[in-house]
């Protein structure tokens, strides 16, 4: 073959394998998406795919093997299957993808894994990473007057932070849905007048300062400016969960439902980025986190999450609002098919589940293949980038471009790119 064939040839070959639907996207324009806000349900411990979203062969604790430890069930869409355990989530299943071929060959370790779930990336000695969280606040901001851009509810983290992109991409944090975020509430003896007189005090001060101030004294005032807003009582409505029926409060559940509902008020208020933990409810006694005794109690954890998270997926539907929200379900790892001394499992990156819900996608179920016993993928591949890719695609956010700390450009997903199917 000559030399102009053969390059010819190897065009045509690249060109075709460019286009192809099942794998991520790989044109030349990013793609943009439709959804306007992402709820993030976090499930710290580490989540079994085989357990929950991509059930295979039983397995057998006591004779060590390997398998998933409950029956499967068939949902709404054909061919896919999760556990006993969703029921609620089966026959809602055409409005997700749980992607099952996520990867990632960070240590198998909490805090490291937790780290590159948020990030993307590993922990760096010269650069702190932002989380996508606090990248999606940066790119995208709030979604309305008055309220913050992200949201966590749950414990801080720095993880979970603005890295360098600064205190005015972080988050709002509260721990407690039967009030608001602390420090943000108007005590009862500061009335309006004595707001206001505080209020111009400190503008008196703010022109006694130096305009070049540096970044840091910026973000501060930037940050008393927001903290401002938020304590006036319009946002405060929020957290004031007995305005909902009763019987929907029911539906959702315990403390982990209460922050779905709540996720879902600060959504209709116009916060972008909302961040709902599920790892300090242990009703296992261990959380997701499923080694020895715990994964005995392991159906209490993913039937919370089952009523949780159905509930939540037909409330933002009744209200008009699943399309224009991303919901998503991340872990920092999976667990293996083989079971531990104590009849648990341990730690597995090598192939686990996230799932995408919502956001305008073309949701198909399930995305990717494991091999038989989950352990290792066996088609369609989905790298952390990947993911983080597809969620800023989703909220029209330019997964191609970069950030900068300081002169230094800092590609937003690590070079990751959006799972093509879900937007064709």
């Amino acid at each position: 073959m000559q030399r102009r064939e053969f390059l010819k040839t190897a065009t045509a070959a690249a060109a075709a394998a460019s286009i192809t639907s099942s794998g991520p996207l790989l044109g030349s324009s990013p793609v943009q998406g439709k959804a306007e806000h992402v709820i993030s349900i976090w499930l710290g411990g580490g989540m079994g795919a085989m357990d929950t979203f991509d059930p295979k062969r039983l397995g057998d604790p006591a004779r060590k093997v390997a398998g998933s430890y409950y029956p499967a069930i068939d949902t709404c869409v054909s061919g896919v299957q999760v556990c006993e355990h969703l029921k609620r989530m089966a026959p809602l299943m055409d409005r997700v993808t749980a992607v099952r071929t996520v990867n990632h060959h960070v240590i198998d370790e909490h805090a490291a894994a937790t780290n590159f779930m948020h990030t993307g990336r590993p922990v760096s000695g010269t650069v702190v990473y932002p989380s996508v969280g606090s990248i999606v606040a940066h790119e995208r901001g709030a979604a309305g007057e008055g309220v913050p851009p992200y949201v966590l509810i749950g414990y801080p983290n720095v993880t979970r932070g603005p890295g360098f992109l600064g205190a005015k991409d972080s988050y709002l944090y509260l721990t407690d849905t039967s009030r608001g975020p602390a420090g943000l509430s108007r005590p009862a003896s500061m009335s309006p007048e004595r707001q206001s007189r505080r209020e111009a005090t400190l503008a008196m001060l703010r022109e006694a300062q130096d305009p070049r101030l540096q970044k840091l004294h910026q973000d501060y005032e930037e940050t008393i400016e927001l903290s401002l807003k938020l304590s006036g009582p319009r946002f405060n409505r929020s957290f004031q969960l007995d305005q909902e029926p009763a019987d929907l409060r029911t539906r959702y559940g315990g403390e982990f439902g209460q922050r779905c509902l709540l996720a879902r008020r600060l959504v209709e208020r116009g916060v972008r980025f909302i961040e709902v933990s599920h790892n300090l409810n242990f009703l296992n006694g261990t959380g997701w986190d499923a080694h020895n005794e715990g994964i005995l109690q392991q159906h209490t954890l993913i039937q919370e999450l089952d009523s949780a998270v159905s509930t939540l997926l037909l409330d933002l539907e009744e209200k008009k609002l699943l399309d224009k929200t991303l919901v998503i379900i991340t872990t920092e790892f999976g667990r293996p098919p083989e079971f531990d001394a104590g009849g648990g499992r341990g730690h597995q990156g090598s192939a686990f589940t996230c799932v995408l819900a919502g956001g305008g996608l073309n949701h198909c179920g399930a995305y990717g293949e494991t091999d038989e016993i989950a352990k290792q993928v066996a088609s369609n591949p989905v790298s952390v980038a990947d993911f983080f890719a597809t969620i800023h695609a989703a909220l029209g956010v330019d997964y191609t471009k970069s950030l900068y700390d300081g002169d230094r450009p800092v590609p937003i997903t690590d070079g990751g790119t959006p799972i093509a199917q879900l937007f064709s």
